[in-house]
């Protein structure tokens, strides 16, 4: 092959990318919708079928080594009981409901497969969306990141398995296979972990070297290709010698430095990854068997909803938090791609199943960022039909003023905590209300009451004691459920004052018009503390500027 032709194909490729990502971005959607695009209409006039398949395993290769290098043990730990406990659980009942639904029409080995495609959720879509909706540090986010995680790590024992299924696999001893799958593995981690924590930190010792990024962003390539080539020739999965070079590149001594180095080649790995998927889609294939990718786009949706949720709330979310997290999570993602072109790779999964699966995926990242977006009314909505509850009359607590010292703090974190000892200074009464069970402990040190529950619901507020306050303070970081729960004590309680936390400046008008009488913007006041402290450093107790005597000026 010409390298000259291939490399204007690569262009015209990432070019529709970069168009489709942006019109997609224009309309509300993922960019990642663009590249799916992008492949789908570009990549069959660009590449052969042949040429398809391996930039397929080439990309997903790429992909999980992209992961594995964000993959962090350190950051799963902190999640504790969620990730461990809740991830585990919603990846094991997920493939355990849909292999028992499958297994009589298909058998235990395709069922198992299809479970496990089913059970991973979308990692790059959720999150960006989460960090743009600034939800990563609610409740929704925290549990969200912790399951992703699980399910991120849970890659590696998927893919084993599936490929423990193939024909290849079926025709030599079990257990041999499984040997030496794991035994490949091994040497390969050990290979890797022998040249990044002991060869490459002798080579790179010296500060000019170890500053070099060319020599960084090199080490990266060399490894991630270098790891996916390797894995290939000991005929295992690329994508899982991949994901394991980059976990082991990511907790090496380069880590922080690689990470900053290759953000642009990160960018065309999760390119050409979803480039190459949608490659794979049949645009006419799709629209002759639309009516079956709707109904088991819809079930899938259902099915992860109803899960997620009930395990969430087996780990103490409460009822619309939980529905929530199920709602966000509900899709089917990157990873399923992976895991659906090994069974194909594999001859696992027939090709119109592959296809079907694909549909499907790509259907349900597309509807995502609406689910995210809409995720809290849908859940309201949705438990309101369930418990046939009327809301509560506005005027039912409008005559109940309080001139009582108690203050109702809603939220337990640092800044909720700092209010509590203020008020209590003060010989102000608070209470307190949460929706994170750790805060029992903190409630009890302080002798204090707490609630727990989701403040936005009204029955919650009014059993916490909203009718007996003189004021409400709203310490949450979630912008977004800081202006519902502002909204629902206004409407409850017309006259009463109302304080609240503004993490971003530009939430500020949405809170004032949910109702909250103070507002305090946390952009500003981090400003005017940084600036205040800056000259307390730069002068002295005369006023003359250090700085200016530092620099050897005599200031005027």
């Amino acid at each position: 092959m010409d390298i000259w032709f291939f490399i204007m194909e690569l262009v015209m490729l990432l070019g529709s990318a970069f168009l489709l990502g942006a019109l997609a971005q224009r309309l509300g959607q993922s960019p990642i919708l663009g590249y799916l695009l992008a492949g789908t209409i570009v990549g069959p006039l660009l590449f052969n079928t042949a040429t398809v398949s391996q930039a397929s395993e080439l990309g997903v290769a790429l992909l999980l080594f992209a992961i594995g290098l964000e993959f962090s043990f350190k950051q799963l730990m902190k999640m504790g009981r969620m990730a461990f406990g809740g991830g585990t659980l919603q990846v094991v009942l997920t493939m355990l409901v849909v292999t028992l639904v499958m297994f009589s029409m298909v058998g235990l080995p395709r069922a198992l497969t299809l479970g496990a495609i089913l059970a991973l959720s979308s990692t790059t879509v959720v999150l960006r969306m989460l960090v743009d909706r600034m939800e990563m540090d609610s409740v929704k986010g925290r549990a969200c990141l912790a399951i992703l995680l699980l399910q991120d790590i849970a890659i590696v024992p998927l893919v084993m398995m599936v490929s423990f299924f193939t024909p290849t696999a079926a025709e030599m001893n079990i257990a041999l296979h499984i040997l030496k799958v794991i035994l490949s593995v091994t040497g390969l981690a050990g290979v890797f972990y022998l040249l990044l924590y002991h060869l490459t930190p002798i080579l790179l010792s010296e500060a000019k070297l170890f500053a070099n990024r060319e020599l960084t962003v090199l080490l990266s390539i060399a490894v991630g290709l270098g790891a996916a080539w390797t894995a290939h020739t000991l005929h295992i999965s690329p994508a899982l010698g991949a994901f394991v070079a980059g976990m082991l590149l990511g907790e090496s001594p380069f880590a922080t430095q690689i990470r900053a180095d290759i953000g642009s080649m990160r960018i065309i790995m999760v390119t050409l990854f979803f480039a190459s998927v949608g490659m794979q889609a049949k645009p006419m294939w799709f629209v002759t068997h639309l009516p079956w990718i709707v109904l088991v786009s819809l079930v899938v949706l259902m099915l992860k909803t109803v899960i997620i949720y009930g395990v969430t709330r087996l780990f103490n979310l409460d009822n619309r938090q939980a529905l929530t997290t199920g709602i966000t999570l509900s899709q089917v993602g990157e990873f399923s791609f992976v895991l659906a072109a090994t069974a194909a790779s594999g001859g696992v999964l027939a090709t119109d199943t592959v296809d079907l699966l694909i549909s499907v995926i790509i259907v349900l990242m597309l509807v995502t960022p609406y689910l995210i977006s809409h995720a809290d009314t849908l859940a309201e909505r949705i438990l309101a039909l369930i418990s046939h509850r009327k809301p509560l009359a506005a005027d039912s607590y409008s005559s109940l003023e309080s001139s009582t010292s108690r203050v109702l703090v809603i939220g337990l974190g640092p800044a909720g905590r700092q209010v509590v000892q203020m008020l209590l200074t003060h010989r102000l009464e608070p209470l307190l209300m949460d929706v994170n069970p750790k805060s029992r402990e903190y409630a009890r040190e302080q002798k204090l009451r707490l609630h727990l529950g989701d403040a936005s619901h009204e029955e919650i507020l009014m059993h916490a004691g909203l009718a007996d306050v003189c004021m409400a303070v709203v310490t949450v970081p979630d912008p977004h459920a800081a202006a519902r729960i502002v909204a629902m004590i206004r409407r409850l309680r017309p006259k009463i004052t109302i304080a609240a936390r503004c993490r971003y400046n530009r939430h500020m008008d949405s809170l004032h018009k949910a109702g909250a009488d103070i507002v305090v913007d946390e952009e500003i006041t981090m400003g005017d503390m940084l600036s205040r402290r800056i000259v307390e450093h730069l002068t002295d107790e005369s006023g003359v500027l250090i700085a200016c005597r530092l620099g050897g000026q005599t200031p005027k």
